[in-house]
């Protein structure tokens, strides 16, 4: 490795954050996934070298950690640890969601908020990338408890936030209750009913029609786009899908909308296998009304059957969805789905696909779609949300998904088309990264070293 060259720059940076922090497994997985495709675009770019762009862009411009104290029903007092991390603001304020989970890190807000970089720019919607979240689990407290823990929270997270600086979002844990909740707060704290400082509102107040559906709807959008570029799209095309929360409840609806069959849904205990197709109506009450498990699926769906443990990826299917969590398709899951003949996969969560089984997929000629791309619809509605905001406006249902489809036709086009300028047509990973990256890094150049 020659110095000066791109590849040994890229080395130094990313040695030099495991240096720095050792312990952020999930961070240092989404850094090199990106830096480790850059080869190309520096050098054609060698300006960006010269410029400190890539030791710039993995460091965060700001990282709050703050307690949130709240006291649950028992009148105990709790304490949880809230995160903030504001990555990159060279293309607008920042944007990414709030995740409430007990699995929330430094390292996993910071490998969020490093892919919302990425993710936003290829919407071209003018947004940064941040991301926050806290260790709290929403799951089995009541309203109540939820909105303390919510209100303190966002006293807190009120004095780095606002339209056109930094504007949260829901994300795992977060819905349209625990929004209300901050939103509320936020409110009573300012005394301004600013509604483009939070997306992911109801659509009484302020909220953009077609966000819930938004991120399921997209990544299926971005798999029909992948499908017809290489062949004739998803219709009749049967589905295996992760996860049943709200990624991937509006996967299978839009599955089925375009003519394919969506036979299985997850959670943490197995998953659900159903020939028919999975039964939507079914899933919303079970997961969204009755916040139940999905076995519960199988016990009331006749046909259907419930498989305790074990991987959804077993499963036989033309194309995958993985819409759960991170790192959840691994190599064995590649492999069982390879060899089932799957033709395409695209991430409907943030980086559930491991490096090793990204690289299987891509070797054996699988379609495999990106998170920071099939994914991207979520915060693309939260963009035009912000746009209705600021202009007063209120759009239909349909113009809203008519405006979901563009970006989503745009951001697979865009990647794609960095995919042939880079050389290796049809490889969506280094298509993302490359086209996400050059718009980011020529904002930055052209704003001086800040």
């Amino acid at each position: 490795m020659t110095a000066h060259t791109p590849e040994f720059h890229i080395h130094h940076v990313l040695e030099t954050l495991e240096q720095r922090g050792s312990n952020e497994r999930e961070f240092l997985q989404a850094a090199h996934e990106v830096l480790d495709t850059l080869t190309p675009v520096l050098a054609e770019h060698p300006e960006y070298l010269e410029a400190g762009v890539l030791e710039r862009l993995v460091e965060p411009e700001r990282q709050i950690i703050f307690r949130v104290p709240w006291i649950d029903d028992d009148d105990r007092v709790r304490v949880n640890r809230g995160f903030r991390v504001q990555f990159n603001s060279a293309l607008g304020p920042f944007k990414g969601g709030l995740r409430f989970h007990p699995s929330v890190t430094l390292s996993v807000v910071k490998f969020l908020g490093f892919e919302q970089i990425f993710k936003n720019a290829l919407t071209q919607q003018r947004i940064g990338g941040g991301k926050g979240g806290s260790d709290f689990d929403p799951r089995g407290k009541s309203d109540r408890e939820v909105m303390r823990f919510c209100q303190s929270f966002m006293t807190e997270l009120v004095n780095h936030i606002g339209e056109d600086i930094d504007v949260p979002a829901g994300d795992i844990g977060v819905g349209g209750r625990e929004i209300g909740y901050l939103f509320g707060q936020y409110r009573r704290l300012t005394g301004r009913h600013e509604a483009g400082v939070l997306t992911g509102k109801g659509t009484g107040w302020g909220g953009a029609q077609v966000r819930t559906e938004a991120t399921g709807y997209g990544v299926v959008y971005f798999l029909d786009e992948m499908l017809r570029r290489a062949d004739d799209g998803i219709e009749g095309r049967r589905a295996i899908v992760s996860g049943s929360g709200n990624v991937a409840t509006y996967a299978i609806e839009k599955v089925h909308q375009l003519g394919g069959t969506a036979v299985t849904a997850s959670d943490s205990s197995g998953y659900v296998v159903d020939e028919s197709g999975i039964d939507l109506e079914l899933l919303k009450q079970i997961k969204e009304v009755e916040r139940g498990r999905i076995s519960d699926y199988a016990d009331r769906k006749p046909g259907a059957h419930f498989v305790d443990g074990g991987s959804v990826w077993d499963v036989a299917g033309e194309v995958a969805l993985p819409c759960a969590t991170q790192n959840e398709l691994d190599a064995d899951g590649a492999r069982a789905l390879i060899s089932n003949g799957v033709r395409a996969v695209a991430e409907g969560a943030n980086m559930p696909t491991t490096p090793e089984a990204v690289s299987l997929l891509q070797e054996a000629g699988v379609l495999f779609g990106p998170g920071k791309a099939a994914n991207a619809g979520g915060v693309a509605t939260s963009a035009l949300e912000m746009s209705q905001n600021a202009s007063r406006e209120r759009w239909d249902f349909a113009t809203s998904e008519s405006r979901l489809h563009d970006i989503m036709r745009d951001v697979h086009d865009a990647a794609y088309a960095a995919s042939e300028r880079y050389g290796r047509p049809g490889d969506y990973v280094l298509g993302a990264n490359s086209a996400a990256f050059v718009t980011v890094a020529q904002a930055m150049v052209a704003q001086g070293v800040i």
